[in-house]
């Protein structure tokens, strides 16, 4: 089958009214609240939506009988790298995380019954969600198999206990998709189930939000206990054990979706740098004129068409589920995570003062937000040692009589 890399003229139109949309609405928002959003009124979020959806580039990711766009990966690669041009920007379009991987989540495997009472008012902005799976040490962290929250059987139910945390958009969120032990035991590969909890039910509450390196994610990270949480049956969000294998569900376009926002992040400080070599002089020329100069600045498109070849071409891979499609999915994580963060760097480095200035320029803001990227959804060191062991596998010599040579 041939891989296809035209865009559709209907996604081109979208993309281009999400360009002018974060240009004339997105990034002055942006700049009156600095950026940080952990703490921001739910008024800002709801103004940006209404302005998103006044401009008919609201939900691009979301299946017409939700109300959205309805754009495949390939689609979404596109307006993605849009939207992302500001850190609010998929905020407004209600593509950010985690909203935007629950979405998807949520409308492969929910039942009818969850997905209207879940899946309809995320995919409108009327309500926010969280997906809580990471812990503290020793839990879960890059290794999920080391879950330690426990659902155990009750009458008419499960009852949870466990301690979550860095979980993005907790505060304020309508439910949460819980990551928890149902059978075996930490380091186990599977016994995992996804449960949905409703904001406040009994035995689950918020202990704190955590300061962080990053301030762009709505509501911020906080850190959630269950204590003899009890939720009925019907709560179970798709099959009893079968946690880990739909979480792969959500995770491999959502690694995915990361790399699309990033990139427009990574698209602003290159603007940011080249406007600043081609009217700042210094030793006789112009910035740009300098050789060193030039250099960064030539790596930095490279990283940016890299990228966005790689995503384009991991897009594919999962629109038609392709046996590659895991492999080119850790592939793009890794190298999208720190190419974009190789960008902003270069960036900051070429406007010099300017680049560390909180007011003058979103380059700081850029520099805080994209680091973490390389933790988020898989470290880079996890990702390449998948990758590396994805790699060798066909070429892998079965050892003779259990000898350690071959």
């Amino acid at each position: 089958m041939p891989i296809q890399f035209d865009v559709d003229p209907s996604v081109a139109r979208l993309a281009e009214a999400t360009t002018a949309f974060v240009r004339e609405v997105v990034i002055p928002a942006e700049r009156q609240c600095g950026g940080s959003v952990h703490d921001a009124p739910r008024d800002l979020r709801e103004a940006l939506q209404k302005g998103a959806r006044a401009a008919g580039v609201f939900a691009p990711h979301v299946p017409e009988r939700w109300g959205g766009h309805g754009l495949d990966l390939r689609g979404q690669a596109v307006v993605f790298e849009a939207a992302g041009y500001s850190v609010l920007g998929p905020l407004a379009l209600n593509c950010a995380a985690p909203d935007e991987g629950n979405m998807h989540l949520l409308e492969k495997v929910a039942s009818d019954e969850q997905r209207e009472r879940y899946l309809r008012p995320l995919a409108a902005g009327e309500s926010r969600s969280c997906f809580a799976m990471t812990e503290p040490a020793p839990g879960a962290g890059a290794d999920p198999r080391a879950l330690r929250t426990t659902a155990v059987r009750v009458p008419g139910g499960w009852r949870i206990d466990g301690r979550k945390w860095f979980i993005t958009g907790a505060d304020g969120a309508a439910f949460t998709i819980v990551m928890a032990r149902t059978d075996g035991e930490p380091g186990s590969p599977g016994g995992a189930t996804m449960l949905l909890v409703d904001a406040g039910h009994p035995g689950m509450s918020i202990v704190r939000n955590i300061d962080t390196l990053d301030e762009s994610l709505f509501a911020g990270h906080s850190e959630l206990v269950f204590e003899n949480c009890v939720v009925g049956e019907e709560q179970v969000l798709g099959q009893v054990h079968q946690g880990f294998v739909n979480a792969q569900v959500r995770l491999g376009p959502a690694r995915l979706t990361h790399c699309m926002r990033w990139l427009g992040s990574a698209r602003r400080a290159q603007d940011v740098a080249l406007e600043r070599a081609g009217t700042r002089e210094a030793f006789g020329s112009l910035l740009g004129d300098l050789g060193m100069v030039q250099q960064m600045l030539a790596d930095s498109e490279i990283d940016i068409e890299a990228s966005r070849a790689l995503i384009w071409r991991t897009a594919w891979e999962l629109d038609h589920d392709t046996a590659s499609a895991a492999q080119f999915s850790s592939v793009s994580k890794v190298f999208v995570a720190e190419a974009v963060g190789r960008v902003v760097d270069r960036a900051v480095q070429i406007c010099g003062a300017l680049g560390i200035s909180a007011e003058d320029a979103p380059l700081a803001r850029l520099i805080r937000e994209v680091r973490p990227f390389r933790i988020y959804d898989g470290p880079s060191e996890t990702h390449r040692f998948a990758i590396a062991r994805r790699a060798v596998k066909s070429y892998r010599r079965p050892r003779e009589g259990g000898s350690a040579g071959s």
